[in-house]
């Protein structure tokens, strides 16, 4: 249990750190620091035209619906559209910051260099400012900086000439026009930047070295996380079944439109939310191709035996969990398991903990919010979890929501309606909270730039 004026430190002022400050305040807890390399609230929906700590890029567009992606204490406006902009969200979180008076808590444009625990459970922090080294203690510490910030690039025999990028720099599709085009992947990013580039390249292939399950934002006209949420009194075998046999009802097989089909259940992967890329492929905006087998300059073989010359390859293939903050022996992520219970306790350090380190099948930050109450339950003493606290790690890490495939884009996937409900169950009947909230009455982004679509660009189709 911490004092009220215990210090707290928390690293990063994205969608999960700004939940942190919050509910760390609503515990009582005074001396709260955020670092923040950046110079506004939002993390990775902060776009910006340059390469930078954000992924987004021009068009991009949430894939889980409004009603499933807010705060539970901080609603979205009720004239937000489905599927809200990077703008509209943006906006969202920094009105959120304001609402609940986060940003005095916030020192922007820092960064955490090293993070070392110290007597007592406490942690020294080296952090880089613009004047130099700061050298601070805090007596607990809260990890918050996301993972989706540093590209995992793929390996491939030989080398590639001509342009090669991960799509974390991938910003909007104009640099692309009348080039040749490869993109590398099949999940979200993969598939919106072949949509994307498909409107203004000369061509735009799609390599898909599996099958996955590709799904339509809407389902008889509602949101398709909605319908999903709808089924969740189904057993999970069922469910699975259920999804699979309405995809191919009302979209088909994969093969049908020249793409393997996926060699797993329903779930075992992240899912791939694009309701344009089968449309495109039909069209013949863009070709499939399998994995590939080597670079030759500009030539890239696939594994079929089959030959292509592009301008660019864009590689679409995830994030390392990364933490460079910490030394190796203390915290490592980037490989295996992550053992942290409920997704955020580790079992050595009892004043660490870390918010957002999941990915959920649905939106991370209503999660990240109840995350948030567990731990300010925690350091101020009103909850405590099972001891010991590997063995209900190992039991966690035992028993996934979904069994996944073994690759390093699935150590930390969670089903967002089963994993809230076990947060739900470490937090009180009345959770909630009470400050009041304002109806965002001309606050937030009312209007966006069309979607998918390129500032002074015609669209290839319609």
């Amino acid at each position: 249990m911490l004092s009220p004026r215990a210090r707290i430190a928390v690293i990063g002022a994205g969608p999960s750190g700004i939940a942190a400050i919050k509910n760390l305040r609503d515990a009582g807890f005074v001396h709260i620091t955020c670092f923040d390399r950046n110079d506004a609230v939002g993390g990775n929906w902060l776009f910006r035209a340059e390469s930078s700590h954000s992924s987004v890029f021009e068009t991009t567009h949430i894939i889980s619906s409004r009603s499933l992606s807010e705060y539970h204490d901080f609603p979205m406006p009720s004239w937000y559209p489905d599927y809200p902009s990077h703008e509209q969200l943006a906006a969202y979180f920094q009105q959120y910051a304001e609402h609940f008076g986060l940003l005095p808590f916030i020192r922007f444009g820092t960064e955490v260099l090293r993070a070392e625990p110290i007597a007592d459970d406490r942690w020294a922090l080296t952090i880089g400012t613009a004047q130099g080294e700061v050298f601070e203690e805090y007596d607990a510490l809260v990890v918050a900086n996301g993972h989706h910030w540093r590209p995992r690039m793929p390996q491939y025999p030989g080398t590639f000439t001509g342009t090669l990028l991960h799509s974390h720099d991938f910003k909007r599709a104009a640099p692309f026009t009348n080039q040749r085009v490869l993109v590398i992947g099949g999940g979200n990013s993969a598939c919106d930047v072949a949509v994307e580039t498909a409107r203004v390249s000369s061509v735009t292939d799609l390599s898909w070295r599996r099958g996955y399950w590709i799904v339509p934002k809407f389902l008889f006209g509602h949101p398709s996380d909605v319908i999903g949420q709808r089924t969740q009194w189904m057993p999970r075998a069922i469910r699975a079944r259920i999804n699979e046999f309405l995809l191919h009802l009302l979209q088909g097989r994969n093969r049908s439109y020249g793409l393997p089909e996926p060699d797993h259940r329903f779930g075992a992967t992240h899912p791939t939310v694009n309701p344009e890329l089968f449309y495109a492929l039909r069209h013949g905006h863009i070709a499939p191709r399998p994995d590939i087998a080597r670079f030759a300059g500009r030539t890239v073989h696939f594994v079929d035996g089959s030959e292509a010359e592009y301008d660019a390859v864009i590689a679409c293939t995830g994030y390392w969990i990364a933490h460079p903050f910490f030394r190796p022996e203390i915290i490592d992520f980037s490989t295996g398991a992550v053992p942290l219970y409920l997704r955020m306790f580790p079992s050595r350090f009892p004043t660490l903990a870390f918010v957002g380190l999941f990915q959920p099948l649905g939106c991370i930050w209503p999660a990240a919010e109840l995350q948030s109450k567990v731990l300010a339950r925690r350091l101020s003493g009103a909850w405590t979890p099972p001891q010991p606290l590997d063995a209900a790690i190992a039991a966690e890490l035992a028993h996934p929501d979904y069994p996944q495939l073994d690759t390093p884009r699935h150590t930390i996937t969670v089903d967002y309606h089963k994993f809230k409900a076990r947060l739900l169950r470490q937090l009180p009947a009345r959770w909630q909270s009470t400050t009041p909230v304002p109806h965002h009455a001309g606050s937030l982004v009312r209007s966006t730039k069309a979607p998918h679509r390129d500032c002074g660009e015609a669209p290839k189709w319609r």
